[in-house]
């Protein structure tokens, strides 16, 4: 205890001198600080509260999005530096151990503060103390490989020489988290030259430093957490909308609703029909019919085309809690949509993503050609969403209304150019910072009709649709 008293006041000593020079030094290395800046702004937005933890003198905290912003830090003159520098923003002194607030926050963030604590384990147990059910925390921080690099930049006065710190790796502040009821859901790496070279600099941290591999050498490093899931009864807690769109499935459209089990508070059924050359609308309006007695039926027709567009309609239709897509050639059976509902009820993940590429396939379910699509596009937005990602093509998708309500309204960021529908909800979902989750499915082969699926023509749009993405996500 008295070692740590001393590291923590030897600590505290460094900062409360640095203060009257740290406004002057974050200018000269605002590049570096800019691009930390910037990425955590890539998924955040203006209706958050955020609770920056050792804000020092407030530049990262008054340039982040959020309608509240507060900052604290235990060094008394690093918070009048704050306080001077931006009056409007809540600064206050405050021990990170010692977190006290009449309130919970949204997003909780630590940027290159692990290094400098003396009991990290006690600040991520103060920070839960602020912190609700959905709250997400955003921590940056040094990779251990770059500790001989600033060792030397700091011997010949390249940086500012700074008291020893912790190199805690990624699964150190994992496991620290999990002992604090926190799981990580996502990290990434950034930033292969932190000092500014005009073109060069941009060259190689936007696109060398986003490669694989090469990556694994950038100083900075990312992870976001969330409070572990609280243990409750959710088996009536929500209700459903369940959109199905179809077209050229009169075959089906019955066998949807007889084989769709009960779960949840209550189901909303939506059926979308689309351009379809047989007889499904009719079918449609048949078995709504039929069945009004005993469920909740809605119909449409969608005036553009593509099952993207058909989604999107159903969803505007929508009522439910919870929105689920299943496809109307049922190659994913109804009978597992109760394992989706349990799934983002009981907050294993914020966006359920079906995956068909775990259980073996019935022999005509899926072509070889596909497959092998499937296992590339895998790869690539492994990559693209910075964990691992199995089935990108799965039919249903699972998210909560109020995240698509906000996915909606930044569409804009990617445009609507999928027809598709399923590159819009997962790069949504990935910009929403959704934790994203997939769960395994039996991909069954068809009983009716044929796949609407152009292997070629749809394959070189969802290529094109990557590249975008790819700009969008990975190279900003």
């Amino acid at each position: 205890m008295e070692r740590t008293r001393k590291n923590k006041n030897r600590h505290l000593e460094y900062f409360e001198r640095l203060a009257s020079k740290r406004i002057k030094s974050r200018k000269r290395y605002a590049y570096y600080w800019n691009e930390i800046t910037k990425y955590f702004n890539y998924f955040l937005n203006d209706n958050l509260s955020i609770l920056e933890v050792g804000c020092g003198t407030g530049e990262t905290i008054a340039k982040l999005k959020g309608k509240r912003k507060v900052g604290i830090d235990y060094s008394q003159k690093m918070i009048e530096q704050a306080k001077t520098q931006f009056p409007d923003i809540d600064f206050k002194v405050m021990n990170a151990e010692d977190i006290e607030f009449g309130e919970k926050f949204d997003v909780i963030i630590l940027s290159i503060l692990i290094g400098f604590l003396d009991d990290v384990q006690a600040v991520f147990k103060a920070i839960k103390n602020v912190s609700h059910d959905s709250t997400k925390i955003y921590i940056s921080y040094y990779n251990y490989f770059w500790e001989p690099i600033l060792n030397v930049a700091e011997f010949f006065g390249l940086k500012r020489k700074s008291p020893q710190q912790n190199w805690l790796s990624e699964k150190d502040i994992s496991n620290l988290l999990y002992l604090n009821g926190f799981e990580t859901y996502r990290n990434a790496k950034k930033m292969l030259w932190p000092v500014n070279i005009p073109i060069l600099s941009f060259i190689v941290n936007k696109y060398f430093g986003n490669l694989p591999l090469i990556n694994s050498l950038t100083i900075n490093q990312y992870l976001f957490a969330r409070p572990f899931p609280p243990k409750e009864d959710i088996s009536k807690k929500y209700s459903t909308s369940v959109v199905i769109p179809a077209r050229n499935e009169s075959g089906n459209i019955e066998a949807a609703i007889q084989r769709l089990p009960k779960f949840g508070k209550s189901i909303e059924i939506i059926f979308i029909e689309g351009n379809s050359t047989d007889d499904t609308w009719s079918k449609i309006q048949e078995t709504a019919k039929k069945y009004k007695s005993t469920h909740n039926i809605k119909i449409g027709q969608q005036a553009g085309k593509g099952k993207g567009d058909a989604v999107r309609k159903g969803y505007n239709m929508a009522t439910g809690d919870i929105l689920m897509i299943l496809d109307a050639d049922l190659t994913v059976p109804p009978e597992d949509l109760p394992k989706f509902y349990d799934a983002i009820a009981s907050g294993k993940g914020e966006f359920i993503n079906g995956s068909r590429l775990v259980y073996p396939m019935e022999k005509d379910a899926m072509r070889t050609l596909n497959i092998l699509g499937n296992k590339f596009f895998s790869i690539l937005f492994s990559w693209l969403l910075e964990q691992p990602f199995k089935d990108t093509l799965c039919g249903t998708k699972v998210l909560f209304r109020k995240d698509y309500l906000q996915l909606a309204e930044n569409r804009r960021f990617f445009g609507e150019f999928d027809p598709f529908g399923d590159f819009d909800l997962i790069f949504g979902a990935y910009k929403l910072n959704l934790k994203i989750t997939e769960l395994p499915i039996r991909y069954q082969e068809r009983t009716y009709g044929d796949t609407n699926i152009s292997r070629f023509k749809h394959g070189l749009i969802l290529l094109k649709m990557c590249a975008f993405a790819a700009r969008k996500l990975k190279f900003i």
